[in-house]
């Protein structure tokens, strides 16, 4: 089996487990042949505990944003600290941050397959913030930046199998797009709302899972 097929299986492993489809991981149709578990018994869905339940949403998390468990648990500390101040709940702090990271940015403009995809032009610095090349993932971008490729951007494999098949159908509102179809440019014009985040996420659940984490 290749590596490739195997990265295949491991991503629709990881959909079925969860019972629904992560775009960031850029494998559609995980759920439509068999939309239950991997394995011999996949079929048989147990109860979930009260534990699994919430332990399904920090996992939609991780997998859906390719994050280590570390940089997520960095993200829900400075979430909390920000929380404090605005009295806004910080999983919907944590969600408009990892929206605003360059990797995610690049993804949900449809200029990219997956988010692996999107991490890759990043890191071989195909993406350009307000003209100037940025080659950091979790670089955060501000409301008023301007997001675009550079002319081997444009000109990659990745831009152009998103640009023919999308993973997501629809731009978050908070991007205003410009330019042609094969150069296209956007700027973000707002901030990204939780409700932006692209799959069936609980937020409360998440909150339950890390409230003991200091």
């Amino acid at each position: 089996m290749s590596k490739v097929t195997q990265g295949r299986r491991s991503k629709f492993k990881i959909q079925r487990r969860l019972g629904l489809e992560l775009p960031g991981l850029g494998k559609a149709g995980a759920l439509a042949r068999r939309p239950y578990g991997p394995g011999q018994h996949g079929a048989q869905r147990k109860k979930l505990s009260d534990f699994s339940v919430r332990l399904q949403e920090k996992q939609k998390i991780i997998f859906h944003y390719g994050l280590r468990e570390a940089q997520l648990v960095r993200y829900i500390k400075k979430s909390r600290t920000l929380s404090a101040t605005n009295k806004i709940s910080w999983a919907d702090i944590l969600v408009t941050r990892l929206e605003r990271r360059l990797d995610n940015v690049v993804f949900r403009l449809n200029w990219a397959p997956s988010m692996a995809a999107a991490r890759q032009m990043v890191a071989h610095k195909q993406v350009m913030v307000n003209g100037k090349k940025v080659n950091v993932a979790n670089y955060m971008v501000d409301v008023g930046d301007e997001i675009s490729l550079t002319t081997k951007g444009y000109q990659t494999d990745n831009f152009k199998r998103a640009a023919t098949n999308p993973r997501i159908s629809s731009v978050p509102a908070c991007f205003s797009i410009t330019g042609t179809e094969d150069k296209k440019k956007a700027k973000i014009v707002a901030e990204p709302l939780a409700t932006d985040i692209p799959f069936e996420f609980e937020p409360k659940l998440f909150i339950e899972y890390y409230w003991k984490l200091k």
